[in-house]
Parts: C-alpha cells; structure tokens; sequence
C-alpha cells in the first residue's frame, strides 16, 4: 500500500516535493534494505525471517521508486506485484510445515528433503525467487530496480547491491537449515509431503512465478503507459 501511495499519489501530484526528498528516501531505502537483511539472518522463527526480508525487498522497491526513470518504476511496480507472489509462498510454505508441527523455530526441521521432496522442491523455488534468480519473477523487478538506482545515484545503488548478497546468505541459510541434511529429530519421522488441498494453493503461484519469470514483458508492457507519465511528472520537477 505504500507503494501503492508514492506510485499513485507522491510522484504524480507532487513531483516537486518528491524531488526534494529524493535523497532521504534513498537513504531509508538502503539503510532498510542492508538493516532488514541483516537483522533476517539472525532470526531463529522461519515467519520473522520471511517478514524482515519482505521489510529489505520493499526497500529496493522505494530506491526504483524514486529514481525517477523508466527502469527504477517499471521495476518497482514488477517487483510489488512479484513479492506479493513470492512472499506469499514463502509464508504458505511455513504454513505447512507449522500445520503439521506446530513450531516455526528453525532449528525444529532439517533434513526435510528425506520426507517432504516435494515440499523441497517447491520451497527451493520460492527461496530462489526471493534472492531474484534469473527465471523467476524476482529477477526482472530487482535488476530493473537497481538499474534504475544506479543511473539515479551510484553509489545508493552499490549499497543495495550489498543488500542482493545478503538476501542470497539468509534465504540460503534457511533453506539449508531446513531441507537439507539428514533428519536429526525424531518428532520429523512421521511427517507427510504436500496434501491435494496445498497442492491447489502452490500451483497457481508456481505458474505466476515462472510465468513473470521468464515472461516479464507481459507485465511491463501492461505497467508502460502508466510508467512514462510517472517519470515524465518527476522529470518535470524543479531539480
């Protein structure tokens, strides 16, 4: 929604004011995208570690906001619309393993690739579009974003920059922690892989990942129109 709001509202109504705050906002931008990142990797709850970075990827998308340019909002609207998708996953794929568990605490699982591969599978999909691999739809909306910050300021963008390398450690973490490795608890002998009711939640968003993934243009050609009037107000305000 407050994306929503500078897209909608800031931007177009008062270019001038954002103009003016521009810097400020960057400075929110990465301090949010480097601070949420590393305060994720320190999490010891699956969910708290999936809203801090929700709290860092948000970040890029106010840096490709207030950039000014093509770039910086095509992708900041991509990126919106790709994390509601991913971030959403994120949390149904803690969902199941606390349905059938009741604990979010990390250090619970491991090793749940042995009873839940398909589970895996889909949880590694999710997690490798959070750290924006190519083919995924977390990838066009981050790397326009940082495109757009780089030709706005560089050296705002080298910062977040630093923010795609942590996301990619504590994502990683977390799935390694996990999925992987063999199964040291007891309690986990007995769990289940995905029923028909989560497989009816998971395909769609699967679709939607792989399909914006590697696909991108059929949101940014839809998202275009609006795109250029945003940038053509902000470049219009006074520098």
């Amino acid at each position: 929604m407050g994306g929503y709001g500078f897209l909608r509202f800031s931007l177009p109504m008062f270019p001038d004011a954002s103009h003016y705050f521009t810097p400020f906002v960057f400075t929110l931008s990465v301090i949010a995208i480097v601070w949420a990142s590393l305060v994720a990797f320190r999490q010891l709850d699956m969910k708290k570690l999936i809203a801090y970075s929700s709290v860092a990827h948000m970040g890029f998308v106010t840096l490709g906001i207030f950039s000014g340019n093509m770039q910086g909002v095509q992708g900041a609207i991509f990126q919106m619309l790709s994390h509601g998708i991913i971030s959403g996953a994120l949390f149904l794929c803690v969902g199941v393993v606390y349905d059938r568990m009741h604990t979010r605490e990390i250090a619970f699982y491991g090793g749940l690739v042995n009873r839940m591969p398909v589970y895996a599978a889909i949880f590694l999909l999710f997690t490798m579009g959070n750290v924006g691999l190519p083919g995924t739809s977390g990838f066009p909306g981050e790397i326009l974003t940082m495109l757009g910050a780089f030709q706005a300021n560089a050296w705002f963008a080298a910062v977040a920059a630093l923010g795609v390398i942590l996301s990619a450690a504590y994502a990683l973490t977390l799935y390694r922690k996990v999925a992987l490795g063999t199964i040291e608890n007891p309690k986990l002998d007995g769990i289940t892989d995905i029923d028909a009711r989560e497989w009816v939640l998971f395909v769609p968003l699967i679709i939607a990942t792989l399909v914006m993934g590697f696909a991108p243009s059929l949101v940014l050609d839809f998202t275009k129109a609006s795109a250029e009037t945003i940038v053509s107000a902000f470049a219009g305000a006074a520098p």
